[in-house]
């Protein structure tokens, strides 16, 4: 299997086309078409990392953090991102980062939290707005049943739970070819009527070359009239950080060292308790200020995530609780989830959880 397989195996979970616009996400080392000896899944690929790939014979890391964050405009080994990539580089080592990928994935990063703390009815903190578009087409009424067919198993026609949504209108189409053309129905040069059904369905935007080459292989005429629309709707299965729901309620004190055990932290920073039970429950693994807002609204009794400021503290406003338990605290297990995935699709070399703490952070 090349590394060009694993990724797109990764990419059928996790699409880089929902990372967020300041991410670097992808293949950032290595060749492609390489075959693969195995493949390391780590939090971080620093040059410990590589030092593990390389003695565990593995020629792939999948990494979530990328370490190539900005540009590069030189490789001279003079920090520790320059030197990961260096000797990933030197020993023949490709470096794929999933990052904010898996962030925004229904069953990615909060969901493993989620899982973690237990959170029944759980639902994403922050929809998408851009990740759904809609197809519109029209077809001749003789032909509308396999068209429909052949965009529904390219993945349209998707909403959340339901798959092969559609709607249609039987109309009559009007079109008058010119010399070069070739029409299937009717005659070049003359106006031609036929009665037509107008198709429309939603699909998910990573789906939309996919799709299109299916409409195009599938429709009978030579000119295929089609309209693509870019919709508002929030996609209730993609975005930010998720909240849910404890099975029963309980105090602060009890719920912050059942975080603080599950997630082996050090330490938990907090802003000042409320005096009430906690029952629902928002998380975001990572830095999560920006989503204090988005916790409050949604009638959170705390919100866990990392990296917090001072002044973020002040936010909580006595609405909610504000926990930071620390940024590689919180997106921990996300290796693991990773490593479950690709189990259950490769089984043709060897898949190894690293054993490298890339966490910076020590506690005293």
């Amino acid at each position: 299997m090349t590394i060009q397989e694993v990724i797109a195996i990764l990419e059928d979970f996790a699409p880089t086309r929902y990372a967020e616009s300041f991410d670097n996400v992808g293949l950032l080392v290595g060749d492609q078409n390489q075959e693969v000896t195995g493949a390391l899944i780590t939090l971080d690929t620093l040059e410990e990392t590589v030092d593990e790939a390389i003695s565990r014979n593995c020629n792939l890391i999948v990494s979530f953090h990328p370490i190539i964050f900005s540009g590069l405009k030189k490789l001279t080994g003079s920090d520790y991102v320059q030197r990961a990539v260096l000797k990933a580089i030197k020993n023949d080592i490709a470096i794929y980062a999933i990052h904010t990928a898996l962030d925004n994935h229904y069953k990615g990063v909060n969901d493993m939290i989620a899982e973690k703390l237990q959170l029944k009815n759980r639902k994403i903190l922050i929809p998408r707005k851009d990740s759904i578009k809609k197809l519109t087409t029209f077809v001749p009424v003789k032909n509308a049943d396999s068209v429909r067919q052949a965009l529904f198993e390219a993945g349209a026609g998707s909403i959340g739970n339901y798959d092969e949504c559609s709607f249609n209108v039987l109309g009559k189409g009007s079109f008058k070819g010119n010399e070069a053309s070739s029409p299937v129905i009717g005659e070049k040069g003359q106006t031609h009527f036929e009665e037509e059904i107008q198709i429309g369905l939603t699909y998910p935007a990573h789906r939309e070359s996919a799709i299109l080459k299916k409409l195009f292989s599938s429709h009978p005429y030579e000119e295929v009239a089609y309209e693509i629309q870019q919709l508002e709707n929030e996609n209730q299965h993609l975005g930010m950080g998720m909240i849910g729901e404890l099975e029963t309620t309980t105090s602060e004190e009890d719920f912050l060292k059942m975080v603080k055990d599950t997630f082996y932290a050090g330490c938990i920073r907090h802003s000042a308790l409320l005096q009430k039970p906690i029952k629902k429950v928002a998380v975001l693994g990572g830095s999560g200020a920006f989503a204090i807002q988005n916790a409050k609204n949604a009638g959170a009794d705390i919100f866990i995530t990392a990296d917090l400021k001072y002044h973020d503290f002040y936010k909580a406003e006595k609405k909610l609780v504000l926990a930071d338990i620390g940024h590689y605290e919180s997106e921990q297990f996300t290796k693991n989830l990773l490593y479950s995935f690709l189990s259950k699709k490769i089984s043709s070399f060897a898949l190894i959880l690293a054993d490298t703490n890339t966490n910076p952070i020590k506690y005293l």
